[in-house]
C-alpha cells in the first residue's frame, strides 16, 4: 500500500517556491530523462544508487525532492520500501498517477529545508537529487545537507546531486550567446561563477564548494560522479544514435564518470557520501 501525508509548507521564502511551481508546471521532467541523453543522467545515477544498495537486506530508502518519482517509483516498484518527499503539488500529482497501490511508499508533501516530520537516523539510502538544484544561499544548502544527515543511520549514504557551473557558462552563456546580456545584467562573477536567483530557478556550484559545504558534516565522501559528463554537450548526435552505437557511448561514459579531471565540466553530479558510524 501507498500512503499520503501533507505536512503543510514550511518554505523558507514563498517566492522561491512559487518560481518551482512555474517552472515544474510546465517542465517535462520525465521527458528530460526519457531522451537518449537524458538517459545518461538517469543510468548513471541508477547505477550508483544500486550500488549503495548492495548489502543492506530489507533497506529504508528516502527521496528528498522526489520530483515525478522517476527514481522512488522506479525503487518502490522493484519491492523497496521508499518514503519519497516532494514539495511541489504539480510534480506530486505526475508521481501518484504512476502508482497503483501495491508499492510500499510513503509519499509526502514537505520541503527539504525542515524534515521534522521524519524521525533521526532512520534511512539506510538518503537521496537528495534536486533540491541543490534551487537553493541559492550557503545557508540554504547547508540546512538541507544537514537534514539529509539527519535522518540518515550511521553508516548509511547521502547522495547528492548538484547543477555544474562550467557547463552551464560553456552552453547557455557562450554557446546559445547568451554571455553579453548575463554581463550586463552582472549575473557573472569576475573568475566567471554564475549568479543565480530564485527568478532563475537553477544555481550552480563548482567542486571545491560542494567539498568545503561536506566539511561541516560527519560524513565522508565514497565518490563524485559526473552523472552526464559531455552528454549535454552533444545531445542531439547523442539522440540520433542507434541502440548499439548509444551502448557504446554508455561504456565510455561509465569508464570515465568518475575521473575527477572532468567532474567539473559535467551539467550534473552526484556526490555519495557514507554518514560516520560513529557521531560525536
Amino acid at each position: 500500500m501507498y500512503h499520503y501525508v501533507c505536512h503543510g509548507n514550511r518554505c523558507a521564502e514563498e517566492n522561491i517556491r512559487n518560481y518551482l511551481e512555474n517552472y515544474y508546471n510546465a517542465f517535462d521532467e520525465d521527458g528530460r530523462l526519457l531522451s537518449k541523453h537524458g538517459q545518461v543522467e538517469y543510468l548513471t545515477t541508477i547505477k550508483y544508487i544500486n550500488e549503495c544498495l548492495v548489502g543492506i537486506p530489507e533497506p529504508l530508502i528516502l527521496e528528498i525532492g522526489a520530483g515525478t518519482g522517476r527514481y522512488s517509483v522506479e525503487l518502490a516498484k522493484r519491492g523497496y520500501q521508499v518514503t519519497a518527499v516532494e514539495l511541489i503539488s504539480h510534480n506530486l500529482e505526475l508521481l501518484n498517477a504512476k502508482l497503483d497501490g501495491s508499492e510500499s511508499i510513503t509519499v509526502m508533501q514537505d520541503d527539504a529545508l525542515d524534515l521534522s516530520a521524519l524521525p533521526d537516523a532512520a534511512y539506510d539510502v538518503t537521496m537528495l537529487l534536486g533540491p541543490m538544484y534551487h537553493l541559492y544561499t550557503r545557508k540554504d544548502k547547508k540546512q538541507a545537507l544537514s537534514e539529509a544527515v539527519r535522518v540518515t543511520r550511521p553508516g548509511g549514504f547521502i547522495l547528492v546531486a548538484y547543477c555544474m557551473n562550467e557547463a552551464t557558462i560553456i552552453q547557455y552563456a557562450f554557446k546559445e550567446n547568451n554571455i553579453k546580456d548575463l554581463l550586463a545584467r552582472n549575473m557573472i562573477t569576475p573568475d566567471w561563477h554564475c549568479i543565480s536567483e530564485a527568478k532563475d530557478v537553477f544555481e550552480m556550484v563548482r567542486t571545491e564548494e560542494i567539498a568545503s559545504l561536506n566539511a561541516e558534516f560527519p560524513i565522508e565522501r565514497i565518490k563524485l560522479v559526473a552523472t552526464d559528463g559531455a552528454s549535454r554537450y552533444m545531445s542531439e548526435t547523442i539522440n540520433a544514435m542507434d541502440d548499439e552505437t548509444f551502448a557504446n557511448w554508455m561504456d565510455y561514459h561509465f569508464a570515465i564518470c568518475e575521473r575527477q579531471d572532468l567532474i567539473g565540466a559535467s551539467n550534473h553530479t552526484l556526490d555519495i557520501l557514507r554518514k560516520h558510524s560513529e557521531v560525536y
